[in-house]
């Protein structure tokens, strides 16, 4: 199946509110994105989980408690959109990334373009594609967990909506917990309209304090769908080892 797209995917993501959506990033660890996708290329890119040869494997949740449900990952050759909307994210992220990195004193390694970060990835043994299509029935759900992969971590990244919440399923909430220092953790959760995504962090955000800055370390997770079927689209900016 091939998916065409009537204007260019990079020009869409531009076109976002990158200083509202850097400042949800800044204060809560993710950011509802306006819409990307049209219902058509929506229902396109569902309808690809069941072309088996475009993905390296496929992850039933259940088998290794990781929920329940099923993911499967894309291989290297993307689907035009998928690379397009991976491409035009990273440079909107990185400054995000590197901002983040330098009030925490960590190491930013992350370089200009996404094809020189993934070769970086390759020669640290990371050589798995990382992109993720996943389906969701009644009752499926999926646990509180990162996506990290392995020691080259990019430290945002982005889930797209393919189904209409309410029309196509109900339930199924984007679910974020956030661990704060000496004290419960805090949770949110965000439904996911069709075609829009959430950038969201992969393992943790910095959080001001009186002595400066200090991590908050998050985990995201899926609620159980209670009706229906549920399709989304994982962009993650390394790739696995």
């Amino acid at each position: 199946m091939t998916i065409n797209t009537t204007d260019r995917i990079g020009d869409r993501v531009a076109a976002g509110n990158w200083g509202a959506l850097t400042d949800d990033l800044n204060e809560y660890g993710s950011a509802l994105t306006h819409r990307l996708l049209t219902l058509g290329e929506c229902r396109a890119i569902s309808a690809l989980y069941d072309e088996s040869e475009r993905f390296r494997a496929t992850i039933d949740m259940a088998r290794y408690r990781f929920g329940s449900g099923q993911y499967r990952y894309f291989t290297h050759q993307l689907p035009g959109v998928v690379g397009e909307l991976r491409e035009a994210f990273y440079p909107r992220l990185l400054p995000v990334a590197r901002d983040w990195a330098e009030k925490l004193g960590q190491p930013a390694p992350w370089p200009d373009s996404l094809e020189e970060w993934l070769e970086m990835c390759h020669r640290a043994g990371q050589t798995k594609s990382a992109q993720i299509l996943l389906r969701y029935g009644t009752g499926d759900w999926n646990a509180l967990h990162r996506d990290v992969f392995g020691e080259m971590v990019f430290p945002l990244q982005v889930v797209i909506g393919l189904d209409a919440p309410g029309t196509d399923f109900t339930g199924g909430e984007f679910v974020m917990t956030e661990q704060r220092p000496r004290a419960q953790s805090r949770g949110t959760s965000t439904t996911l309209p069709q075609g829009h995504g959430l950038v969201f962090t992969t393992r943790h955000r910095p959080i001001a304090s009186r002595r400066g800055w200090s991590t908050g370390p998050m985990r995201h997770g899926v609620s159980t769908v209670r009706s229906g079927q549920r399709h989304t689209l994982g962009l993650v900016f390394h790739d696995a080892a």
